[in-house]
């Protein structure tokens, strides 16, 4: 177990334009779900986090994070797969085992992993 790999660290643009913000201790999914990171298996490229309380779906339950660096589909640089995202508890999380790396394009229980590319600049607010 080590900490978030710095490739992940940032801010995020999907393949559905939904933004992200991303730190060592949080996964945002802008503008409302925040997903509190708890732990982190660099090696096993995954992480579990609790969902915040104020979370519209799934509040206070548990995630599972899989991710996978993507070769070759630039501007996309990695992609990551909701494993689990209502675990009842941190462990349960923990044993899911969805994701499918050499299939990214159906490794997701059946359906993609989300492609992620840096986020641009945000403007300013006058």
């Amino acid at each position: 177990m080590t900490g978030l790999p710095a490739s992940l660290v940032g801010d995020y643009v999907d393949d559905y334009d939904n933004r992200y913000t991303i730190t060592a201790q949080e996964w945002r999914q802008l503008p409302r779900s925040r997903h509190h990171i708890v732990r982190v298996d660099s090696a096993g490229h995954y992480l579990i986090a609790r969902n915040d309380s104020s979370n519209r779906t799934a509040p206070n339950k548990w995630m599972r994070i899989d991710w996978i660096a993507l070769d070759g589909m630039a501007p996309y640089t990695w992609g990551y797969c909701y494993s689990t995202w209502q675990a009842p508890t941190e462990a349960a999380a923990d044993t899911v085992r969805v994701a499918r790396r050499d299939t990214p394009r159906t490794g997701c229980n059946g359906y993609p992993f989300t492609r992620m590319r840096p986020a641009p600049p945000r403007e300013p607010r006058p």
